[in-house]
């Protein structure tokens, strides 16, 4: 299949992108691969560090997939050996390196996940201990000369450890070396990452140039915010989506909990979601725009959920999502009521407890002078205990006349 022509290419892989040095290498980069009828080298590195991916690993993986698509060659790095040194990125303190068993149990899991998004038969998936394993401490002494301690001290973590006393490992210092050899022994030419990956990325680039090797570009991608994240004075505020704190979209959790995970974001965060989740074309993107936040979300959560399970389930949750909570049941329940996931590890929650997470009411004092004046119903069913638990589900809770959720409990 030839290539499309190089401008086309350039609006499909910079959109949702933060950092990309340098678009003109890209675009030269791209340019030869055209007429040269030859593919791009593009590198994806992830450590096994957790066995489990969520919307948040997919916005890179997103990217790669695009890059596939588009004809080029995508190398999908599990890093097996610098699992085993641990990445310090965005850590505060040193991280322990992970035990040989977990590391195995973790990439096999990663082996399959990542195929719910990049086509099996197009991906080369290798492991860092092919080349790194092989290294003898003489190989890792000539590797750490062709860097300087001031400038892996520039890292913004490294510095502002340093800064506060804080220790640094010398084998933290050693990652972003590592890291920067898997694009040597690539020849990558162009690597992708989270913006929290920039130094490592530009490490690559460095290593290349003393190897003799042509740079490779790199490409950062947004770090996405989780489904509890707000607007706040126009601009999206919230923690990273993470399976610890709760607020994750799991690639490989049911149907019917990832169309409600996707209901229950604001809406401005859902927009930002289509940026970097989305694979529709940006004009269909504004047109929804003009729609109802509603039905935008609608197809957002659907579109999610078919990547990972297919049409016929998202359209199959969609059912179950209205069933549940459409106009006309629950009591008659807004289109407009906002939907919440809570996590409660699988076990009923104090009402009190889910009226303050849902913003319902403002205190746990709140919420008990609400149920006590007879103003709260779960389900169409007024609820007169202030100790009542809600069991895991679906639930339509309302406070007052006019105050409603769609509530999740997992």
């Amino acid at each position: 299949m030839p290539f499309q022509p190089v401008d086309e290419q350039l609006a499909i892989l910079l959109r949702g992108t933060v950092d990309v040095e340098v678009v003109g290498e890209l675009r030269h980069k791209l340019e030869k691969s055209r007429a040269e009828d030859r593919p791009l080298v593009v590198k994806l590195g992830c450590d096994p560090t957790a066995p489990d991916l969520h919307l948040g690993h997919t916005v890179v993986l997103t990217k790669l997939r695009q890059f596939q698509d588009l004809g080029h060659r995508v190398v999908f790095l599990i890093g097996d050996f610098t699992a085993r040194i641990g990445d310090p990125t965005g850590k505060s303190a040193t991280r322990p390196p992970l035990s040989e068993d977990a590391i195995l149990q973790n990439a096999a899991t990663y082996r399959r996940q990542v195929f719910k998004l990049l086509d099996e038969s197009k991906t080369e998936i290798r492991f860092n201990s092919e080349w790194l394993g092989k290294m003898g401490f003489d190989d890792v002494i000539r590797l750490a000369a062709k860097y300087s301690v001031a400038r892996m001290l520039e890292r913004d973590d490294f510095e502002a450890r340093l800064r506060e006393g804080r220790p640094i490992s010398m084998h933290e210092l050693l990652y972003p070396l590592a890291q920067g050899y898997d694009s040597v022994a690539l020849k990558a030419d162009v690597e992708l990452g989270g913006t929290d990956q920039r130094f490592n990325l530009l490490v690559g680039r460095d290593l290349m140039r003393h190897y003799g090797l042509e740079p490779q570009c790199i490409i950062t991608t947004p770090i996405l915010e989780g489904t509890n994240a707000v607007e706040v004075e126009g601009r999206i505020q919230g923690d990273k989506m993470s399976k610890s704190l709760g607020n994750y979209v799991g690639v490989e959790e049911e149907p019917q909990q990832q169309f409600g995970k996707v209901m229950s974001v604001c809406d401005a965060l859902m927009w930002r979601y289509y940026e970097l989740l989305s694979t529709i074309d940006a004009s269909e993107v504004e047109a929804r725009k003009r729609g109802h936040p509603k039905d935008a979300k609608v197809a957002l959560a659907k579109e999610i959920v078919a990547r990972f399970h297919g049409s016929a389930a998202a359209d199959e949750a969609h059912r179950a999502f209205e069933e549940l909570f459409g106009r006309g049941k629950r009591n008659e329940i807004p289109d407009d009521a906002p939907t919440v996931t809570i996590d409660t590890q699988g076990a009923p929650a104090p009402l009190v407890r889910i009226l303050v997470e849902a913003a319902l009411v403002s205190s746990n004092t709140d919420a008990r002078r609400q149920i006590a004046q007879n103003a709260v119903s779960v389900d169409g069913e007024r609820v007169a205990d202030p100790k009542a638990d809600l069991p895991v589900g679906a639930h339509a809770v309302r406070v007052g006349k006019t105050r409603w959720a769609r509530v999740i409990l997992q």
